[in-house]
């Protein structure tokens, strides 16, 4: 694992970004995502970029990608150890402009991911780490810290919860009724896990749908900066590349200590 050249793989997700800015400065609106809409325009070139720049940097370790996502079960299964990419996460954040998306690249090792970049171009942000470097960091301007998750609150009152402002589900309600009057913190795409990575936010309790590839690099963050992703039903660690579907189950994102 040692002999990866990880920096690399952050300059790779950094040169996707710049891709998808290329395009995203542009004038342009979006409804939808269709074949020769900027949207899925910026996703190809992130696409591209990161495929050819694995296959570079370590061409023996296979690739899978929001775009070949078409791979059968049976090739997937025999990976022990894979890239998992989505080129550009947070489509609505796209189209409204608002620089809330990100280029996600994982390394999954049997099923857990060991190492994330999360690089969000339009804010400059790069989040990256993992159990196999023993922490996490991120890099704003020139500017790099170590992340970790906050100590959560000894009671009930004062939880700072992701969740969206305005699209809130019956079953986020329902999960924040154990709370007492809780802060509830909203951004887009990945870096609603990198909020409790870095301590600005204590819970993401995600009670919708989500890929495998929407997930694996900032979990990856999140654990090395001390925290966890479980299965919102059984409390499970959430895993990868276990079964056919690529969908998640429900999960809850915190700190390590935190109990269903």
């Amino acid at each position: 694992m040692q002999n990866i050249p990880f920096n690399d793989v952050i300059q790779l997700a950094k040169e996707a970004g710049q891709a998808i800015m290329a395009i995203y400065e542009r004038d342009f609106a979006v409804e939808e995502k269709d074949d020769k809409s900027p949207l899925t325009e910026a996703d190809l070139a992130s696409h591209t970029a990161i495929i050819q720049g694995l296959e570079h940097i370590t061409p023996d370790i296979p690739v899978l990608s929001e775009e070949s996502s078409e791979l059968p079960w049976s090739e997937r299964q025999q990976w022990s150890r894979y890239w998992l990419i989505d080129p550009l996460d947070g489509t609505k954040e796209f189209i409204k402009k608002n620089g809330e998306f990100t280029v996600n690249i994982a390394l999954i090792d049997n099923g857990e991911p060991v190492w994330g970049v999360v690089y969000a171009p339009a804010l400059e942000w790069t989040y990256y780490g993992g159990s196999v470097q023993q922490g996490s960091w991120k890099e704003q301007g020139d500017k790099v810290h170590t992340i970790e998750v906050t100590e959560l609150p000894e009671d009930n009152t004062g939880w700072r919860i992701v969740g969206s402002r305005s699209h809130q589900s019956e079953e986020f309600k329902t999960f924040i009724e154990r709370f007492d009057n809780p802060t509830i913190k909203s951004m887009g795409s990945s870096l609603k896990i990198c909020l409790v990575a870095e301590g600005e936010a204590d819970l993401y309790p995600r009670l919708g749908p989500t890929s495998e590839w929407d997930t694996a690099a900032a979990h990856a963050v999140l654990t090395g900066a001390g925290g966890k992703i479980v299965e919102a039903e059984s409390g499970q660690t959430l895993q990868y590349n276990q079964k056919d579907s690529v969908l998640n189950p429900f999960f809850i994102a915190a700190p390590a200590g935190y109990h269903l």
